[in-house]
């Protein structure tokens, strides 16, 4: 393999710069963050209706959990071939990845294929974002980084205006298929921005990639997911107990992780949870992840169903949680770099949880404005803690392991979401089962079950078929039953803020790898004709 030698890390940043066109590769993954953005506003935005026109009401958590499954569990694959191979073909081969998935679901007619496509649609995007965050990691300065990392938040922040009116208005006047076919626009001209842009000195050392593991972690989680989310699910059909699939789920696990203790280059390097601001930023990650996706996910059905709203309407609530996220990223940068990681970490979990307490409060008369605010202050702490905590990860390693640690932000930020929507999915629908047989109904289409049949409140054509009285039981049950997934979501804050506390107190430049306080790694020096 061939490969570039460099004596310090401060040659390796220079050369990465002069070789690259900084603002190229910037405007590659301003695309790229956008893409990844966009896709999960409008996608969010529009799901209540894709429910509402595929059915399926009971595969709801599904859509999201197929995507987060295999988006996360190549993160760490991808994460290491990045430090071996380069950032740019990884990148590469994951954006075409989600862009095929994203056509493909735009050509779903039932909820199984929609679900099959965001699976593959996830593979691409394990790449797109952790590769993309890794690439800002490698070609500026500590100060600057955080900087960008406001920038890129700034990106969701638009995405927040865009995404859901967009959504909304292409769901409303186009249909629900272009929420999809949109991502095209934006994944192909970062791919080839990025191709011709980057040049980049290939990882300074020989590495075998654990695909063994990556398929034990893989199986792993996947069962657990299985388990977790059939359980919600009566009359699933499955010949083993959701429990007996959580129980295999522990040992694959387990065994992954005594894989990785016996592996002299292991897929997740165990090393890096010596570091109390690794370990304690990526079990924050988990848990910011599960309050992300649980309120991305079913805060549009509370709009929708509860109060009556469109999808544009429920895009417009949701849009001030990635509106506060740039605000709170750009502060980030400079509340850090004075007062340290820990206050600002600190500061933006707090923040999370005040949000969080917000939504437990919501109702049947709850005005949107309410929820407005619940979500900006989520979307402020948000940008305060992720941005944080990802500059410090990013910092507290090498070039060489960068790509690793970066893409373990994403992966347990991942995690936490993939297992928050399942678990959020079971108490959901649970609650809507026992609720619909208490009411004693018949609904349209109760053939594919009482909670499928419930989707019909979602639809804003069908629903007006309802008999007055119908509906309103309906709205009411669906306001107690994501009344039960808000107080999980709080919950999930409260553990959030708690474990901040462990984080390590101190300057920046206390946590910062040597050599990397000016944008520097530890890679050696590019030898003559190498």
């Amino acid at each position: 393999m061939g490969c570039f030698r460099y004596n310090d890390g401060k040659e390796l940043a220079e050369h990465l710069i002069r070789r690259s066109n900084t603002t190229a590769v910037t405007v590659a993954v301003i695309l790229a963050t956008f893409l990844a953005a966009l896709d999960t506003t409008v996608v969010g935005t529009a799901m209540p209706t894709i429910i509402g026109a595929l059915g399926g009401l009971g595969l709801y958590s599904w859509v999201f959990s197929a995507y987060l499954l295999t988006s996360t569990t190549t993160v760490p694959v991808y994460g290491r071939v990045a430090d071996t191979y380069g950032r740019k073909p990884v990148f590469a081969v994951g954006a075409t990845l989600f862009l095929l998935g994203s056509a493909l679901c735009g050509t779903a007619t039932s909820m199984e294929q929609l679900i099959l496509f965001r699976a593959l649609q996830g593979l691409g995007a394990g790449a797109v974002v952790p590769v993309s965050i890794t690439v800002v990691g490698d070609i500026y300065t500590i100060e600057r980084r955080a900087q960008i990392q406001g920038l890129l938040s700034g990106v969701w922040g638009v995405s927040a205006i865009l995404g859901p009116a967009l959504g909304g208005i292409i769901v409303d006047r186009i249909g629900w298929r272009w929420v999809f076919y949109i991502n095209l626009p934006f994944g192909l001209p970062a791919i080839l921005l990025l191709a011709f842009f980057l040049h980049e000195g290939l990882a300074h050392k020989r590495r075998t990639i654990d695909y063994a593991g990556a398929l034990w972690l893989t199986a792993g989680i996947t069962l657990l997911l299985l388990g977790l989310l059939e359980n919600g699910q009566a009359g699933s059909g499955l010949p083993v107990p959701s429990a007996a699939l959580v129980v295999a789920s522990v040992v694959l696990l387990c065994l992954f992780v005594w894989r990785q203790l016996r592996l002299t280059d292991p897929l997740l390097p165990l090393a890096l949870f010596g570091n109390r601001i690794i370990s304690v930023s990526y079990g924050v990650g988990v848990l910011v992840g599960a309050v992300l996706i649980g309120f991305s996910s079913y805060v549009p059905p509370f709009v929708q169903g509860v109060l009556g709203g469109s999808a544009v309407s429920a895009g417009a609530v949701l849009a001030p949680m990635s509106i506060g996220w740039p605000i709170g990223s750009t502060l980030s940068a400079r509340l850090a770099l004075r007062h340290g990681y820990r206050a600002v970490v600190l500061g933006g979990t707090a923040f999370i949880l005040a949000g969080s307490v917000v939504m437990t409060t919501v109702g049947r008369g709850t005005a949107e404005s309410l929820l407005m605010l619940a979500m900006a202050v989520v979307g402020l702490g948000m940008g305060l803690s992720a941005t944080s905590t990802l500059v410090a990860v990013q910092s507290a390693v090498g070039w060489g392991e960068r790509g690793t640690a970066t893409a373990f932000i994403q992966f347990f930020r991942s995690i936490g979401g993939a297992v928050g929507v399942a678990l959020m999915g079971t108490l959901l629908n649970n609650r809507l089962s026992e609720g619909l047989r208490s009411l004693q109904v018949t609904l349209p289409g109760a053939s594919g079950g009482a909670v499928s049949s419930a989707s019909v409140i979602l639809d804003p054509v069908a629903r007006l078929a309802l008999p007055a009285d119908t509906l309103e039981a309906l709205r009411s049950l669906f306001a107690s039953s994501l009344h039960a997934v808000y107080l999980a979501v709080a919950l999930a804050a409260l553990v959030g803020l708690g474990l901040t506390l462990l984080f390590p107190g101190g300057t920046v430049a206390e946590h910062t790898h040597d050599g990397m306080a000016t944008g520097e790694s530890t890679a050696p020096r590019e030898r003559p004709g190498a």
